[in-house]
C-alpha cells in the first residue's frame, strides 16, 4: 500500500514538474516573442502598415503550432523557429556612419598618436542659446597623456531618479578636462524613446566635448539635476582607460556599432571599457539602475568616503554652479569648486594651469 501511496506522489511530482516548466517555457517563448514582433515592428524599416503586417503574419506564425501541434514540447520547439529567423535577421541588420545626422552627432571623433601627445577631431564645445539653437563649434585639441591627473564621473538625472546618464572626465594638469559622454547617435527628424533604445534604432557614437558643452546643456539648458564625483582612480589607470576610450572612438569611425539601451549604453558603455582594462573588476545591479552608481562607488572606495555618503552626494551637485559659472573661462575650475576630494586624489602635486585646451 505503502509503494503504491509513494508512486503516486511521484508522479503527482513529475506531473506538476512538467507543468512548471511548461509554464516556464511558455513565460519565456512569450517574451521572445514578443521581442521579435516589436522588432519586426520597429527595425523593418519599412511603411508603418506594411510593419504591423510583418509582426501578424510573426504572432500568426508562432500560434498555428502551440494550437495544432502535439505534444506540447514539439509545439515550442516548431514556434521556436519564426524566433530564431527573426533574431537571425536583426543581428545582421547593418549599422551606419552615413545617415543625416542631427548637428550636436554629425561628426565622430578620431584620436592620433605622436609618443604621449593626442590629437583629437571633432571635439564638441558649441555655444549654445537654447537646447535647440546654438553655434556649431568643433575643435582639434592636444592632450599630454603624462599630463592626466585624474578621473572624474557626472550623473545627471533629467526625471526619475532610477537612472540617469553618465559622462567620464578626464582631469589633466594643465588642460581642460576632456569630458566623453557615450550617446544614441540620432538622425534628423528622430528624438529618443526608451522603448526603441531596446532596438536597432539608434547608432553608437562617442562624444568627446567641453565640459561646458555637456555639463553646461544639461544643467542650465535641459533642467536636469547634475552631479559630478571626483574619482580616486590612478593616474595611470585613467590613462589607460582614456587609451581605450580613444581606441574605441577610431574604431567607430571605421565601423559603427549600435546603441542598446541595455547592453550598449551610457553606464553599460563605461562597464565594457573599464572591464578591457581591468578584467577583474565586478559587476553589479547599479550597472544598471544607475541612478545608485554612487553607491557603489562609495562602497569601493572610489570617492571620498572620509565624508557620509549622502553629504557626498549634496556637496557633489554642481547644478546651480554650472548655471553661475556658465561665462567663466574657467567653467571646468568653477564648478569643482568645493567638491570633495579623494585623500589619493589631494597628494597628486601636479600644478593645474589654464582651464581650456587650445583648439587650431
Amino acid at each position: 500500500m505503502e509503494g503504491g501511496e509513494d508512486r503516486a506522489v511521484a508522479r503527482a511530482a513529475a506531473k506538476a514538474l512538467r507543468g512548471v516548466s511548461a509554464a516556464l517555457a511558455g513565460a519565456l517563448l512569450a517574451a521572445l516573442a514578443t521581442w521579435c514582433a516589436l522588432a519586426l515592428w520597429f527595425d523593418s524599416r519599412v511603411s508603418a502598415p506594411a510593419a504591423a503586417a510583418l509582426a501578424a503574419s510573426f504572432v500568426a506564425a508562432i500560434a498555428w503550432p502551440l494550437a495544432r501541434v502535439r505534444p506540447l514540447a514539439r509545439a515550442l520547439a516548431v514556434s521556436l523557429l519564426p524566433c530564431a529567423a527573426v533574431v537571425t535577421w536583426w543581428l545582421l541588420i547593418p549599422p551606419s556612419n552615413d545617415r543625416e545626422w542631427l548637428p550636436d552627432v554629425a561628426r565622430t571623433p578620431t584620436a592620433a598618436r605622436d609618443g604621449s601627445v593626442v590629437t583629437l577631431t571633432s571635439v564638441r564645445d558649441f555655444d549654445y542659446r537654447s537646447e535647440n539653437d546654438f553655434s556649431p563649434n568643433w575643435e582639434t585639441r592636444r592632450y599630454d597623456l603624462e599630463r592626466l591627473r585624474g578621473l572624474d564621473l557626472i550623473v545627471s538625472f533629467w526625471g526619475p531618479t532610477l537612472y540617469a546618464h553618465t559622462i567620464l572626465s578626464f582631469d589633466f594638469a594643465d588642460e581642460a578636462p576632456l569630458a566623453v559622454s557615450i550617446e544614441t547617435r540620432k538622425e534628423r527628424g528622430e528624438s529618443y524613446s526608451a522603448l526603441r533604445g531596446f532596438f536597432r534604432q539608434y547608432e553608437l557614437v562617442y562624444v568627446m566635448a567641453d565640459e561646458r558643452d555637456v555639463v553646461g546643456l544639461r544643467a542650465r539648458l535641459r533642467g536636469e539635476r547634475v552631479f559630478l564625483y571626483r574619482l580616486a582612480t590612478p593616474p595611470e589607470r585613467a590613462r589607460a582607460l582614456l587609451e581605450q576610450y580613444l581606441n574605441e572612438a577610431n574604431a567607430l569611425a571605421r565601423r559603427p556599432a549600435w546603441y542598446n539601451a541595455l547592453t550598449q549604453n551610457c553606464t553599460t558603455g563605461i562597464w565594457r571599457n573599464v572591464r578591457q582594462i581591468a578584467p577583474d573588476a565586478r559587476p553589479d545591479w547599479r550597472l544598471l539602475a544607475n541612478g545608485a552608481v554612487d553607491e557603489l562607488l562609495y562602497e569601493r572606495g572610489l570617492v571620498d568616503t572620509r565624508i557620509p555618503l549622502a553629504e557626498l552626494r549634496a556637496r557633489s551637485d554642481v547644478t546651480e554652479a554650472a548655471k553661475r559659472c556658465a561665462a567663466r573661462p574657467d567653467f571646468s575650475s568653477c564648478i569643482r569648486a568645493g567638491l570633495p576630494l579623494p585623500e589619493a586624489r589631494e597628494r597628486l602635486t601636479l600644478p593645474a594651469g589654464r582651464d581650456r585646451a587650445t583648439g587650431s
